[in-house]
């Protein structure tokens, strides 16, 4: 078994045995990350991939906003399941779809103007896991890209789904990325959790240089 690799059986038991608006995650609209890709200026016609996107609803929200270049990955195939019968046959026979783990998966060379990921690069806490996944972004995104991604802020959760987490600020997860990112954006955002509690996020966008 690779080492590096997401534990799949475990994201596959919380895709089957939670429904979507019971995950700690879950958000009924992803205001934030719409903006900050509509942001960047790219347009519709904008290749997207939405990395780890599990059941969550920002696909569908992307689709009703106009985008139509969408690639959705995850490596819960039970998760792709929920948001294809979500968005019905038509919509999602116009999308594609992967299931695999993003740290080993093929991906198309320099596809995509825009890589988004909320709450997966987190759980990459070994630095082979997270050069791992940054050489895939240098992989799929084109230069001049945009890369939209959340992460558990310094003071937010240490663990999350029973998985430990690494946490960043602004100018460590930038650091992480490296010279080939420049940072263009970051905010805070407080995430209410279905549960009543708060998750401190931050948001970077960073332009593939």
């Amino acid at each position: 078994m690779n080492r590096l690799a997401m534990p799949k059986e475990h994201w596959e038991n919380v895709y089957q045995t939670k429904s979507t608006d019971q995950v700690s995650w879950f958000q009924t609209r992803a205001d934030s990350s719409i903006r900050l890709i509509e942001a960047t200026g790219m347009g519709h016609s904008a290749a997207i991939i939405d990395v780890g996107s599990g059941a969550a609803k920002l696909i569908d929200d992307l689709w009703h906003e106009g985008f139509r270049e969408l690639t959705v990955l995850d490596i819960s195939a039970a998760a792709l399941k929920t948001t294809k019968q979500r968005l019905g046959t038509e919509i999602s026979a116009a999308i594609d779809w992967r299931v695999g783990d993003i740290l080993g998966c093929d991906l198309p060379h320099q596809r995509y103007l825009i890589w988004h990921d909320r709450a997966v690069f987190h759980f990459f806490t070994e630095t082979a896991q997270q050069q791992a996944y940054i050489q895939q972004v240098r992989t799929a995104l084109q230069v001049g890209g945009y890369v939209v991604i959340a992460t558990f802020a310094e003071d937010g959760p240490e663990r999350c789904s029973g998985l430990p987490v690494q946490r960043y600020s602004v100018a460590k997860l930038a650091a992480t990325f490296g010279a080939d990112f420049e940072l263009v954006h970051a905010e805070r955002e407080t995430h209410q959790t279905p549960q009543g509690s708060e998750q401190k996020f931050i948001y970077c966008v960073l332009r593939r240089v």
